[in-house]
């Protein structure tokens, strides 16, 4: 099994925060929303993960050496490819041509989910889907009696379906997909000038491709800061079992309130943090009270009170803001 990543983009929608590093870098609860998003694929494929490959843009040495280690950290190759222009969906797969074979899962890095189902590599495609309350604003799947797909529909100015596709799908045979791909940028076929997975889908579907639902349990945006915050809140819930305070942490009259992620040598003095705070290594907080958020490293925060707040890297924060989004090596007082 392979999985693809496509996460060219820099994430408008979440800036400050993707000014200085994209967006499936950025953390949720201690990890970047790339790595949880590809373990989270790795537990329901229910079997080995051979190779990862990432589609991204100009990013840097070191973040693709950070892509390559989140594949090894789950036993598998790390491949790196890459889209110099922002041409759509399917050309932003097909960029990682050499790595589409065999069985393939494709995820878009803006999203995380919940489920509690074993992926069936017997099926010949799986498009994942969650349900929800106002499909207007998403790309829907229509469903026959034997619960197979016979339609997508994008962003539906009438009601024809509740089930949106949420950016992850199933391919029992990668190289058909290429293939199909391919045929798209060969014959220029695009919507709004950009070549669109749902054209090769259709495309597929009509040959006789049965594509079935893949229900998650719950589906997790990362679009914008306010959304990233309350992912960091649900996903905090989902481990808080789990060793996720780290034993290096220094505190002095505070109290933490569960569930909560501290990162390596941070400092706590006078304060009380949580419930779903997030605090990267080498942080420092005093005389504070802070919930609901998302604090990156090398961060001094002193005498502020705030929540549902996500402050980035080697920020400076003195006052007591009650809400806010500053990015890396922004001072406040």
């Amino acid at each position: 099994m392979k999985i693809i990543v496509p996460m060219a983009g820099r994430g408008s929608r979440l800036r400050p925060h993707t000014l200085t590093i994209p967006k499936p870098l950025v953390p949720i609860a201690g990890k970047p929303i790339v790595q949880r998003l590809v373990e989270d694929i790795t537990k329901v494929c229910g079997e080995t993960i051979d190779e990862i490959a990432f589609i991204i843009g100009d990013f840097g040495e070191q973040v693709e050496k950070d892509l390559v280690a989140v594949a090894e950290s789950l036993g598998a190759k790390g491949s790196i490819y890459y889209q110099e222009e922002a041409l759509g969906t399917a050309h932003a797969i097909l960029c990682a041509k050499d790595s589409l074979e065999g069985n393939v899962v494709v995820a878009f890095a803006d999203t995380l989910f919940r489920a509690d189902f074993t992926l069936n590599s017997d099926a010949e495609g799986i498009i994942w889907v969650s349900q929800i309350d106002d499909p207007s604003a998403f790309g829907v799947v229509k469903l026959n009696e034997e619960n197979i797909i016979t339609d997508f529909v994008e962003k539906p100015t009438e009601f024809v379906s509740d089930l949106a596709i949420i950016g992850i799908y199933y391919f029992k045979d990668g190289s058909y997909l290429k293939d199909e791909l391919q045929y798209l940028i060969d014959n220029n076929i695009t919507d709004k000038g950009e070549y669109q997975l749902t054209d090769a889908l259709e495309n597929m579907k009509k040959k006789g491709t049965k594509f079935a639902p893949g229900e998650v349990n719950e589906w997790l945006d990362c679009g914008n800061y306010k959304a990233t915050v309350y992912t960091n809140q649900r996903v905090l819930e989902f481990i808080k079992n789990e060793d996720i305070v780290d034993g290096s942490l220094k505190t002095e009259h505070s109290v933490i309130i569960e569930p909560c992620f501290i990162g390596k040598n941070v400092e706590i003095k006078n304060s009380i943090i949580g419930p779903h705070v997030s605090v990267g290594e080498n942080t420092v907080i005093k005389n504070s009270v802070i919930s609901n958020s998302i604090i990156q490293t090398n961060t001094f925060i002193n005498s502020s009170n705030f929540k549902n707040s996500m402050v980035g890297n080697h920020a400076n924060i003195k006052g007591k803001v009650k809400e806010y989004s500053i990015g890396d090596y922004n001072e406040i007082d």
